[in-house]
């Protein structure tokens, strides 16, 4: 069994002083995608117990992805390819192997876009152009994982809403950026049972929510009215083996890390590889 999560952290040094290394030690997790560290290489906290992956980006004070992980990384790559965004710190991925499954693990942050009207549609605009390229490129990575015999697992926060059970207002929402029908419709297209499965979603595909986003102030986290824009993405034999899913929400708002909550799955190990031209699956 391997334990997996990923956390916009919203600051990684704002969420060690909050309980991220308390929170991590007690829920013992294998590999942590994490977004939005903010935070300079020589500042980064120490987290005992795990090698770490980063990639800051070059914008002071925004943005940063990173992995860590119990076992050392194979490999280390990261952006997605494009000179436009690679330094912003929104692409991270590495090889390594856990429990039987060899993997290729991607943390994203994908941006959040602004309102959507007339001040921020620049704002809007550049997600949009990131998303667009996103996509080749998580096309290609996933091929390229599953040509060497691992399964990709893209964790992150991708900032949109898939569906009208990821949002707890859908209909007052529906001029929102992160619930826009042309966001919605580039998630979709991401997703299907032979390239990626978003791994929550199968495990509840009935439940509302689980939400994994609350306005920072009094009053929505109480009332529970957040989003679900926090994902595991996985290719479908690594998806199969998910055994549980749940998002880790404080018991109360003092006790919180992060605007966001971190969204914990448990694969099952994998049993031994069988090479087949869809890459490795249990048997």
């Amino acid at each position: 069994m391997i334990r997996v999560a990923t956390l916009n952290a919203n600051g990684i040094r704002a969420a060690v002083r909050r309980g991220f290394g308390e929170w991590l030690a007690a829920r013992d997790c294998d590999l942590v995608a994490i977004q939005e560290l903010r935070c300079p290489v020589a500042e980064l906290p120490e987290l005992p117990g795990y090698h770490l992956a980063y990639e800051p980006g070059t914008l002071p004070g925004r943005n940063g992805v990173a992995v860590l992980s119990k076992v050392p990384p194979l490999a280390v790559r990261a952006g997605i390819g494009r000179r436009a965004f690679d330094h912003e710190g929104r692409y991270l991925e590495v090889d390594l192997d856990l429990d039987g499954w060899r993997l290729t693990v991607a943390s994203l942050y994908v941006p959040k876009g602004g309102r959507a009207d007339e001040l921020d549609r620049r704002r809007y605009e550049h997600k949009l152009r990131f998303v667009r390229a996103l996509r080749p490129h998580l096309t290609e990575t996933r091929r390229r994982a599953q040509a060497a015999g691992r399964e990709y697992l893209v964790m992150g926060d991708i900032n949109v809403a898939h569906t009208r059970q990821d949002l707890r207002n859908a209909t007052a929402n529906t001029r929102q950026v992160g619930f826009l029908p042309e966001e919605r419709e580039w998630f979709g297209s991401l997703v299907s049972p032979r390239t990626l499965v978003d791994v929550v979603r199968a495990v509840h595909p009935q439940a509302q929510g689980p939400y994994s986003w609350w306005r920072w102030g009094p009053g929505p986290f109480e009332r529970d009215v957040g989003w679900r824009i926090d994902y595991h993405l996985a290719t479908p034999p690594l998806a199969r083996a998910a055994v549980t899913a749940v998002t880790d929400k404080e018991s109360d708002y003092a006790s919180r890390m992060s605007d966001h909550a971190p969204v914990v799955v448990e694969y099952a190990a994998a049993k031994r590889h069988v090479g087949t031209a869809d890459g490795p699956h249990l048997s």
